[in-house]
C-alpha cells in the first residue's frame, strides 16, 4: 500500500483535535513560541555582574549577539521537516506495552520551558535514521513522517511504516516537491531532503579529507555545506579556535550560496576565492596568455621557487667578532658555515631560518663566555644576537627577502630565471614566463592572477601560511597544481572538503585526475567518493548533455538522474542570422517567465551585449549572476563563464557553437558547454542559428 499523504488548507486547529494534521500544525506554533522564548531569554541576559572589564564585556556580548541571531524563526523556513518514532526509547528499551519515543527533526535545537527537546537538530545521532533508516534496515524506527509545506504553513504529511511489510516501496511525493520547488533568490539548504549516500559524506569525520567526485545535479555543492554545518556541531568547540572556510570559484557563486549555512543557525563561517585567499599585497591588473597561465600554475614552480629563494643564502667569508666591554670574541667563518649548513639541512623555512642564525651565533658566543668562566644568561644572548657584528654577518650571509621582488625578478631577469629553473623548465616555457617589458617595482607591475599565486608560494617558503581547521574547496576542477598548494596551505594541519566534477574543468591547466590533485593539495590519502544520482537536472537533459563525456571525460560515468520530465528538453534551430537568432532567444525566454521560478539565459561571453540589447529593446529588465531573483525580477542574463555552479528552473541556451568557439581549446570548449547544458531543474531550450558541434549532434 502507499504511503499515506494527507493535504489541508484549513488553519491550524489549536484545540486539541485527534487529526493528524491539526495536531502537527500545534506542535509546530508550540515550537515556535518555544524558539520564541530560547530567544528573549538571550535578549534578557544581563552580563553586568559577570565582566571583568570592558573588553570581555565585549566578547560576550558578541558572543550572545551571535546567539540572538542564529535564533532567529524565519518564517519562510520550516521549522521542522520531520518525524522519527522510535520502537524503542533511544539507549534503552520500554517497558511492555509503553509507546516507543518520538523525534521532530529540524534545522535547529527547540527546547520547551523545563529543558524539553521540541526539535532535534537534524546533526545530532539520533537524527541520522531519518536519512539512513530503510525497511531493510529500519534502525529502530516504525514511522518516518515528512512534512510538506507552503509559504511557512505545514499543508501535508507523508508516513512511511518501515516495518509493515505489506507497505510498498514508494517514491516520496514531499520529497519530491521538494526538490522540484521553483528557485527564487539564492540557493537553500537540502537538510530535508538529503540522500543516505549524501547522509554518509556530510558525517563524515573531521580527522580525514573528503573528494566528492559528483555529476551536475548531484548536489555536490549543497554535501559539501551541510558537512561544514555538522562538523561545527560536532567539534564546534575546536573549529571555533581553528576556523572554518568555505572557497568557491567566484564572487557570483559565494553570493548564491551565501543563504545555506546561516539558514541551519552557522554564522561565522568565512567565504573566499582563491583570488581572494592569495592576493594579500598585491594588486592583480593583468592577465596572461592561456599559455603562460599552465607554466606559472605548474607544479615545478614550486621548486623554482625554492631554488631562488634558497640561493640569497651565502657562504660566510669572515668571522664575527663581538666586543662587549674589553672583551672580544671571536667566532670563526667556518663554525657559522656549519650552523648555516644544519639550517639548510633542516628544511626551516627562511625567514624561521634568517631569525634562528643570530641565535645560533649568540649561542656560540656564550659557550665562549662560559670557558672564560662568566655566568651569561638568557638576556645576554638576546642582547648579542642583536650585537651590529652579529646583524650584519646575517644579513651577508642569510639576508632578508621579499617574496613579491623574488617573483618580479624571476620574470624580468632571464639569467635568473634560467639559473633556478635549470632542469625543470625548458627554454621554450621560460620564455613564456618573461615579460616583454620588464616593471621597474613591484607596485608598477601588472601582475596576473597566477602572479599572485607564485607570490604566495614564495612567502610560504619564508613564512608559514596560518592553517584553518577545516577548509571546503568548491568546483577544485578548474584549480591549477601551484593554485591546489596554495589551498593546502590554509588547512596544512587541518582537514578538507573537497568538490568538482571532471567533466566539468573549463581552465586550459584543469585537473586531469582527483588523485593528482589531492596530491598538489597535500591530502593524498583522502578518500574519494562519487555521487552518481542527479536530483536537479531532468533526465531528459541529462541524457542530452551527457553526449558530450566520451569528448570531454572519457570513462567518467554519466549521471543517472531521479526525474522524468517529459518535455523538458527543447533542441530549435533558429533562421534569419543573427538577428533572427536574438528575436528567437528573446521571445523563448518570454515563454520560460510564463512558468513559476527563475530563468536563466546562458550565452557565449561575446554574445552577452547583443542579447543585454535585445532583452532591454523588448522591455525585460534583466538580472546579472549573483543577484538575487524576486517574484517580480526572475530573469538573470548569464555568461557562460560565469555559469558554473549556478542553478535555474528554466534555462535558455543561445547558440551551442558560440559557447565552444569562445574557448582556447575545443575540449575546454566543449566542456564549458557541458556546464551550460546542465543548469537546469524544470526544463532547458536550446537554440541556434550555426551547426550543432559535432560531440553534441
Amino acid at each position: 500500500m502507499p504511503a499515506h499523504v494527507a493535504e489541508s488548507d484549513s488553519p491550524p486547529d489549536p484545540t486539541g483535535t485527534t487529526d493528524p494534521l491539526a495536531h502537527e500544525r500545534a506542535h509546530l506554533a508550540a515550537s515556535r513560541a518555544a524558539l520564541r522564548g530560547m530567544r528573549e531569554d538571550v535578549q534578557a541576559l544581563d552580563i553586568r555582574d559577570v565582566t571583568a572589564n570592558w573588553v570581555n564585556a565585549a566578547v560576550l556580548q558578541s558572543q550572545i549577539d551571535d546567539r540572538i541571531k542564529a535564533l532567529a524563526d524565519l518564517s519562510h523556513t520550516p521549522l521542522f521537516f520531520g518525524r522519527l518514532d522510535y520502537l524503542h526509547a533511544v539507549g534503552g528499551e520500554l517497558a511492555e506495552g509503553a509507546d516507543g519515543e518520538r523525534f521532530y527533526i529540524g534545522r535547529r535545537h527547540v527546547h520547551d520551558a523545563v529543558g524539553d527537546p521540541m526539535v532535534i537538530d537534524w546533526r545530532a545521532p539520533v537524527s541520522q535514521p531519518y536519512y539512513q533508516a530503510s525497511r531493510t534496515d529500519p534502525r529502530d524506527v516504525v514511522l518516518r513522517r515528512r512534512f510538506g509545506y507552503t509559504g511557512g504553513e505545514l499543508t501535508a504529511y507523508e508516513d512511511e511504516h518501515l516495518t509493515d511489510p505489506a507497505e510498498a516501496e514508494h517514491t516520496s511525493r514531499l520529497l519530491q516537491a521538494e526538490i522540484e520547488r521553483p528557485r527564487v533568490g539564492p540557493m537553500r539548504d537540502i537538510v530535508a531532503t538529503i540522500q543516505p549516500e549524501q547522509d554518509e559524506i556530510v558525517r563524515s569525520g573531521l580527522g580525514g579529507t573528503v573528494c566528492v567526485q559528483g555529476g551536475p545535479g548531484t548536489g555536490k555543492t549543497a554535501v559539501g555545506l551541510h558537512r561544514v554545518a555538522y562538523l561545527l556541531y560536532a567539534h564546534r568547540e575546536r573549529l571555533a579556535r581553528t576556523g572554518t572556510l568555505v572557497i568557491g570559484p567566484n564572487r557570483s557563486f559565494l553570493h548564491y550560496i551565501e543563504q545555506v549555512l546561516p539558514a541551519l543557525g552557522e554564522l561565522e563561517v568565512k567565504q573566499a576565492t582563491v583570488d581572494d585567499l592569495v592576493r594579500a599585497g598585491v594588486e592583480v591588473r593583468g592577465e596572461d596568455e592561456a599559455a603562460t597561465a599552465v607554466v606559472k600554475g605548474d607544479a615545478r614552480m614550486a621548486e623554482v621557487l625554492r631554488r631562488a629563494v634558497r640561493s640569497h643564502v651565502t657562504a660566510p667569508v669572515e668571522p664575527v667578532v663581538v666586543v662587549r666591554g674589553s672583551r672580544r670574541w671571536r667566532v670563526p667563518a667556518h663554525e657559522i658555515q656549519e650552523m648555516v649548513d644544519e639550517l639548510l639541512a633542516r628544511d626551516m623555512r627562511y625567514g624561521a631560518a634568517h631569525e634562528a642564525l643570530p641565535q645560533r651565533i649568540a649561542h656560540a658566543v656564550l659557550v665562549r663566555m662560559e670557558e672564560a668562566g662568566e655566568a651569561p644568561d638568557d638576556r645576554v644572548q638576546n642582547a648579542v644576537a642583536r650585537n651590529p657584528a652579529v646583524k650584519a654577518a646575517v644579513k651577508a650571509v642569510w639576508p632578508a627577502v621579499d617574496p613579491a621582488k623574488l617573483v618580479l625578478r624571476l620574470l624580468s631577469d632571464a639569467e635568473f630565471l634560467a639559473a633556478h629553473a635549470e632542469g625543470l623548465l625548458s627554454e621554450e616555457e621560460q620564455e613564456r614566463l618573461l615579460w616583454a617589458k620588464p616593471a621597474r617595482s613591484v607596485k608598477s607591475a601588472k601582475w596576473s592572477a597566477a602572479d599572485a599565486v607564485l607570490i604566495d608560494e614564495a612567502t610560504d617558503l619564508i613564512t608559514r601560511t596560518h592553517s584553518l581547521g577545516h577548509v571546503v574547496l568548491d568546483e577544485a576542477q578548474d584549480l591549477s597544481p601551484m593554485q591546489y598548494r596554495a589551498v593546502g596551505r590554509r588547512c596544512s594541519t587541518g582537514s578538507a572538503t573537497v568538490l568538482g566534477d571532471l567533466a566539468q574543468g573549463t581552465t586550459p591547466w584543469s585537473t586531469e585526475s582527483w588523485a593528482e590533485a589531492l596530491f598538489h593539495l597535500g591530502k593524498a590519502d583522502a578518500v574519494v567518493e562519487e555521487l552518481t544520482a542527479g536530483f536537479r537536472v531532468p533526465r531528459e537533459v541529462i541524457a542530452y548533455a551527457s553526449r558530450l563525456l566520451p569528448a570531454i571525460s572519457p570513462g567518467l560515468a554519466p549521471v543517472e538522474s531521479v526525474r522524468e520530465s517529459p518535455g523538458s528538453l527543447v533542441v530549435r534551430e533558429v533562421a534569419g542570422g543573427a538577428d533572427g537568432l536574438d528575436a528567437a532567444v528573446v521571445a523563448a525566454c518570454e515563454e520560460s517567465l510564463r512558468h513559476e521560478g527563475s530563468i536563466g539565459l546562458i550565452a557565449a561571453d561575446a554574445r552577452i551585449p547583443a542579447l543585454g540589447a535585445a532583452l532591454a529593446e523588448a522591455g525585460h529588465a534583466y538580472l546579472s549572476p549573483g543577484e538575487e531573483t524576486t517574484a517580480e525580477s526572475r530573469l538573470t542574463l548569464v555568461p557562460a563563464s560565469l555559469a558554473k555552479g549556478l542553478e535555474y528552473d528554466y534555462v535558455v541556451l543561445d547558440e551551442p557553437a558560440a559557447v565552444v568557439d569562445g574557448e582556447p581549446d575545443e575540449r575546454t570548449g566543449l566542456r564549458r558547454l557541458y556546464v551550460a547544458l546542465t543548469r537546469a531543474v524544470s526544463g532547458l531550450t536550446v537554440l541556434h542559428a550555426a551547426p550543432l558541434p559535432g560531440a553534441l549532434a
